[in-house]
């Protein structure tokens, strides 16, 4: 199936050149109920098609099985695509344990551990997944910075960091990217990150555009359309009161898909991605998706255009959402904010 190529916009001043949406690959291991490998990897290749080339995944996505089981696609299309993956989050066979490492030792352990099951010589771009306060940034991006010095890796990356946390960052090494949740339903990177960003020339790369799925308008009953191995069944938004009122939210979204002949989806993701021009700074939202026709349908967001109008009629929806974005937003930058 032929499919018209999305445009292209760097990561960074000096970082690679991408398609203007990613795809996030997290739940084709985990996370969002039962996987189909075959399903799986027609999207990986439907996204390449559609020009879609950076790809990205995490070491504790799976436990490292999501890296092992993109490697093959990885390395039949090596100098096709940007390969993003993260380190920082810290799983034990404890399933209800989950820590934030930075220091240097477990930073150098972490990539070698990457690049093996990813079967490659070297990461395009590497995120701290989370920032560990009680180690110093400079020591964690310093020993980053060592990798990029010893051909290990091409960019850096950060994940969930506030404004003063990146520039703090971007002053020992240059920062290509910051990934964090941004979407109708969450702007609170806003508070002071997307200026630091445009400020320096860093990226925003955006993940849950769609709200884990919410935005969508899939979930009329969240709780009992989620299934047991499915994490959302434990997101505060997602749950009892918290899900009625969010889904109410999304009457505007819909009329305005509706006047677009678009779906929800797709105005979601759209609003996403012009944050670039309100705000100035390139911005690489990745949805994920197990299925190659919804990849074709958010790839379709990119030719839809959102009237000042629009824009407008969709600003307020973030300030009313009920819920938390994690029921434990600890580790994220909206816990570090001031």
């Amino acid at each position: 199936m032929s499919t018209t190529k999305i445009e292209q916009v760097r990561l960074g001043t000096q970082g690679p050149l991408v398609g203007v949406q990613g795809l996030g690959c997290m739940g084709m291991s985990e996370f969002y109920g039962d996987t189909d490998e075959t399903a799986a990897r027609e999207t990986l290749e439907a996204a390449l098609e559609g020009g879609v080339t950076l790809f990205d995944t995490a070491d504790v996505y799976g436990r490292g099985a999501n890296e092992e089981f993109l490697a093959p696609f990885f390395g039949a299309h090596r100098d096709e695509i940007t390969l993003a993956t993260k380190f920082a989050i810290e799983r034990t066979d404890d399933p209800q344990y989950r820590g934030v490492r930075n220091d240097p030792a477990y930073i150098r352990r972490a990539v070698d551990a990457s690049l093996s099951r990813l079967k490659t010589e070297v990461i395009d771009l590497y995120y701290m997944h989370r920032r560990d306060p009680g180690v110093p940034l400079a020591e964690s991006v310093g020993a980053m910075a060592e990798l990029v010095a010893a051909g290990k890796v091409r960019h850096l990356g950060l994940s969930e960091v506030t404004g003063p946390e990146l520039r703090e960052a971007h002053a020992v090494h240059p920062i290509a990217a910051l990934q964090s949740e941004w979407s109708l339903f969450s702007r609170d990177v806003e508070r002071s990150a997307v200026g630091a960003a445009a400020e320096l020339g860093v990226a925003l790369v955006p993940y849950s555009p769609l709200g884990r799925g919410f935005l969508t308008g899939a979930f009329a009953d969240a709780t009992k359309d989620l299934s047991q191995s499915d994490f959302r069944q434990y997101q505060p938004r997602f749950t009892g009161d918290n899900a009625r009122n969010n889904a109410a939210l999304l009457e505007p979204v819909r009329k305005i898909a509706e006047a677009h002949d678009a779906t929800l989806g797709q105005v979601a993701l759209a609003w996403v991605q012009q944050q670039s021009r309100v705000h100035g700074l390139p911005v690489v939202p990745i949805p994920g998706t197990r299925k190659a026709s919804r990849l074709r349908e958010n790839l379709g967001a990119t030719r839809l255009t959102l009237t000042d109008e629009e824009l407008a009629l969709l600003e307020p929806i973030a300030g009313q959402v009920a819920g938390d974005r994690y029921p434990d937003m600890s580790s994220t930058s909206a816990a570090r904010e001031v």
